[in-house]
């Protein structure tokens, strides 16, 4: 059966961003992707491993690697992928950490909560980090509180302000409206910055319940008071901070979605800098990521 002219076929190329990955889980990756989508990219991200013979090496390679031979952040490396995608004809793009691993359904079922929400921006699964209190629920900042989304059931699509970049399935016309990924926040942030920019434009991001995915987020966590809290590298914490500050410079960012954010940035600046170890490396490195955001410095840290 011949395809109507005005139909335009699905292609989904998905782009791994690597930096000095666990080459098993890397090779476990690509072998769940292979089967959910049209293509598998990577982008390597200035490892020291060859990636590219690593790949060649494997009974189930990905299609093409783009190594970009150093550590340009994971905003750049995303933008690579995308402009790859697009010189590909994708009509959508799925973006993945190096560390997630999709259930067998996933991509299908994003594409359905995509096909059933026309001003879609993103859809993205639910994650679930064995380290942690899972699943997290999804998060939506409205009438100046933060409200945390749990899936009551596998049938719901949540809106919500944005979706961690891994698991991210995107239109590649959205991406065409919207803008590729701010690559001068290099890391954090990035995903929660594109997510309200799409929102300013008129589109919604939407979790899906019934889309499922591993994820490791951050390192070791902290338990506290029987919970466990993410935790991440003194330098990841620069970013964290600073980008934050730089997101409550920019205009067209919503009000009350700064607000609400900086009360949380408050709490966390206290608390990593009382529990996380070394706790001088994580407080220095937190309030010059501060000081950088309020002075307006961006891109890689140096």
């Amino acid at each position: 059966m011949s395809t109507p002219a005005n139909t335009v076929q699905r292609q989904t190329i998905a782009i791994i961003i690597t930096y000095h990955p666990a080459q098993d889980v890397l090779g476990e990756l690509i072998e769940r992707l292979a089967s959910q989508v049209d293509k598998v990219l990577i982008v390597d991200n200035g490892s020291d491993e060859h990636i590219a013979a690593w790949n060649a090496s494997q009974p189930t390679p990905a299609h093409h690697v783009i190594a970009l031979g150093e550590n340009l952040g994971i905003a750049a490396a995303q933008n690579a992928g995308i402009a790859w995608a697009k010189q590909q004809g994708a009509t959508h793009v799925l973006l993945m950490d190096q560390d997630s691993l999709p259930a067998p359904d996933m991509v299908e079922k994003l594409h359905s909560a995509l096909a059933n929400n026309p001003r879609a921006a993103a859809a993205g699964p639910r994650y679930v980090d064995t380290r942690q209190e899972n699943p997290p629920p999804f998060l939506q900042i409205r009438h100046w509180r933060l409200y945390r989304h749990c899936c009551e059931g596998d049938n719901a699509v949540l809106p919500v302000d944005y979706l961690i970049a891994s698991g991210c399935l995107i239109p590649m016309p959205v991406l065409e409206q919207v803008g590729d990924m701010r690559d001068d926040l290099f890391i954090d942030y990035v995903d929660i910055e594109w997510g309200l920019r799409a929102g300013r434009h008129g589109y919604q991001n939407y979790g899906v319940c019934g889309a499922h995915m591993e994820h490791s987020l951050g390192e070791t966590p902290i338990v506290f008071r029987g919970r466990k809290i993410p935790l991440h590298s003194p330098l990841r914490h620069y970013y964290h901070f600073r980008n934050a500050v730089l997101l409550y410079r920019t205009a067209w960012v919503p009000l009350q979605w700064k607000c609400v954010d900086a009360w949380r940035l408050f709490l966390k600046y206290g608390f990593y800098t009382l529990y996380a170890k070394p706790r001088r490396h994580h407080f220095a490195k937190m309030t010059q990521g501060l000081l950088h955001g309020l002075i307006g410095r961006a891109g890689k840290y140096k």
